[in-house]
């Protein structure tokens, strides 16, 4: 297993963007196949380090023979910023092209998948529905799904970020920000052969936003996967719901 920590210049966000990236070890060193690859988001108030250091995803991916490249995404919900920077360019486009460049990645789209936790469950479901000819598979945990009807009694300080983030909010449902717009734009083969994964814990504040969100989808007939349980918004579920989501992505792998 490789873990390499690197950064390159973004055009998109104007600075010197960070990722970690994890490549698997293979018993043939002369094997010079491309990996398939899982970019993996963090939530709002992490970084590109997170999964590292609060979960085996590591181990999970050399038991499953994938990379995983984890970028640094800010505050910005993997989104183009009303004011700041392009988010949704740089994970979309720009991070898998930089990706690819670096390490021996599959181009393929079928070895392609996007998830997250959080905020990015939200930047994970957003990016795989607006460009299902790029993504096979999407992956959610705990996410914030139905930002777009936020709730009417939010504090002024949620109000304002999410402002600076998606600009005149009143325009924000319907928009293609919002997830079940997404949902409902997909042409019906794409709802067909894009896979979603989504998973929530009972007792997480996000539970009801899941909810509808998986009700949203299986109406129009998305190929869903949907679980819960027991478990609030924190890392034991996460790292749980990382290694379920490989299982059920690549098959079962190895004791890991």
């Amino acid at each position: 297993m490789a873990f390499i920590q690197c950064s390159f210049r973004s055009s998109m966000l104007d600075i010197a963007a960070g990722m970690n990236v994890v490549l698997p070890q293979r018993d043939d060193l002369t094997d010079r196949r491309p990996f398939p690859c899982l970019f993996l988001l963090h939530g709002l108030s992490d970084d590109h380090t997170i999964w590292s250091r609060r979960t085996s995803i590591e181990r999970y991916a050399e038991a499953h023979g994938i990379a995983v490249v984890m970028p640094a995404g800010g505050r910005g919900w993997y989104v183009d910023n009303a004011e700041g920077p392009r988010w949704g360019a740089f994970v979309a486009d720009e991070l898998p092209a930089a990706a690819r460049a670096f390490f021996p990645l599959s181009h393929r789209r079928e070895d392609t998948f996007v998830a997250g936790l959080s905020m990015g469950g939200y930047g994970a479901f957003r990016i795989a529905l607006a460009h299902p000819d790029r993504f096979a598979a999407a992956g959610s945990f705990s996410g914030a799904l139905d930002v777009a009807r936020r709730p009417a009694d939010a504090e002024p300080a949620w109000t304002t970020e999410l402002t600076r983030v998606f600009g005149d909010l009143g325009a924000l449902p319907g928009s293609t920000d919002d997830l079940f717009e997404l949902a409902r734009r997909l042409d019906p083969a794409d709802r067909r052969r894009l896979r979603l994964f989504q998973c929530c814990g009972t007792e997480d504040f996000l539970y009801d936003a899941n909810v509808r969100f998986r009700d949203h989808s299986r109406s129009l007939g998305l190929d869903l996967t949907y679980e819960e349980g027991p478990g609030t918004h924190e890392w034991g579920f996460w790292d749980a719901a990382v290694r379920r989501f490989l299982d059920w992505l690549t098959g079962p792998g190895p004791a890991a």
